[in-house]
């Protein structure tokens, strides 16, 4: 964090990064930025953009770990029941119609509210007698996405030359422009969905040796799968509302972590937590600074990055379950 806060077009040591937060708060130790804008420029908008990608990073690993948890997958995401599409679509109707219910705040709001009304259509579909099997669920989430992927083209077919590139660059990712207001916004719903995904995470152990398994013990598993998916929901579309689509931090880290330090998810999801955290600040500190001038999309960056992986993902699940080398 104070590494990103102190690098871009103006470079800050970190002992004045630091001695900036400390003098913030009242704590006389550490020296000012030197420079006459450094204090400005770290707390207009180098610290509302780390605290940012802290938020979000945080929010999509930590949803991924809950994804591979419920659907014992380690493959799993949370694109998977429509959220991400469902959000897309929702931005990209207000920025082509225009919409200004909420003046400024209106692309977010509808995000937020198209990725949880996405996810919640996939639950409602997927269920049948009053349970919800994981592969229904997972079939209901691509059609769902496909559909949503559909409207997504046709708002971009009849956007104009500035709405399409407004909706392209949403649809890439991007912390640029960040306040501490919007900060403050995604935040609690972070906190919120962080708690609860702690919580579940003993019975989701549990849940990792099969349902039967899980319901002899006493844990209620429709009940825990409702709870996980409107945390995965709450989390996701929070991350995405203002920062757009960041694809692969949900699916890369969490399973990064369980190779490190195992399946256990009272473990599992706060180190996800921490490592979607500094995956995404390292990210943005390569949007800002790898091209002078340019802040380019993060949501880019991570798939550069997340994509090769996910095929080295696929050759070493097949190898170890003794498919193609």
């Amino acid at each position: 964090m104070v590494l990103s806060a102190g690098r871009g077009q103006l470079d800050i040591p970190a002992d004045q990064v630091l001695g900036s937060f400390l003098h913030h708060f009242g704590v006389n130790l550490g020296p000012m930025p030197e420079h006459p804008q450094g204090d400005n420029t770290l707390w207009q908008v180098r610290f509302p953009r780390v605290a940012m990608a802290v938020v979000v990073g945080a929010s999509l690993a930590a949803a991924g770990a809950l994804m591979q948890g419920v659907f014992g997958n380690p493959l799993a995401e949370p694109s998977i029941v429509g959220v991400s599409t469902g959000a897309a679509l929702a931005a990209a109707v207000v920025i082509v119609y225009q919409l200004t219910f909420f003046g400024t705040w209106t692309v977010a709001a509808f995000a937020f509210a198209g990725g949880l009304i996405t996810t919640l259509l996939v639950y409602a579909l997927s269920r049948a007698d009053g349970r919800t099997e994981v592969v229904t669920l997972v079939l209901m989430g691509i059609a769902v996405n496909a559909v949503c992927a559909a409207g997504l083209a046709f708002m971009l077919f009849i956007a104009d030359t500035q709405a399409r590139e407004e909706i392209v660059f949403w649809q890439l990712g991007s912390l640029n422009g960040t306040r501490w207001q919007y900060v403050a916004v995604v935040a609690p719903f972070c906190a919120v969905g962080l708690a609860g995904a702690v919580l579940a995470s003993r019975r989701l152990d549990v849940l990792s040796l099969g349902d039967r398994a899980a319901r002899h013990v006493g844990i209620n598993v429709e009940r825990l799968r409702i709870g996980v998916i409107a945390l995965v929901a709450l989390l996701t579309a929070a991350g995405v509302a203002f920062a757009g689509i960041i694809a692969f931090v949900g699916l890369v880290i969490p399973h990064l972590i369980r190779m490190i330090a195992g399946p256990g998810h009272r473990v599992l999801i706060p180190a996800s937590a921490l490592g979607g955290a500094v995956l995404l600040l390292v990210a943005d500190l390569c949007a800002r600074t790898l091209m002078v001038g340019a802040d380019l999309p993060i949501g880019m960056l991570t798939s550069l990055v997340g994509g090769p992986f996910f095929f080295w993902l696929l050759r070493r699940t097949r190898r170890q379950a003794g498919g193609w080398a």
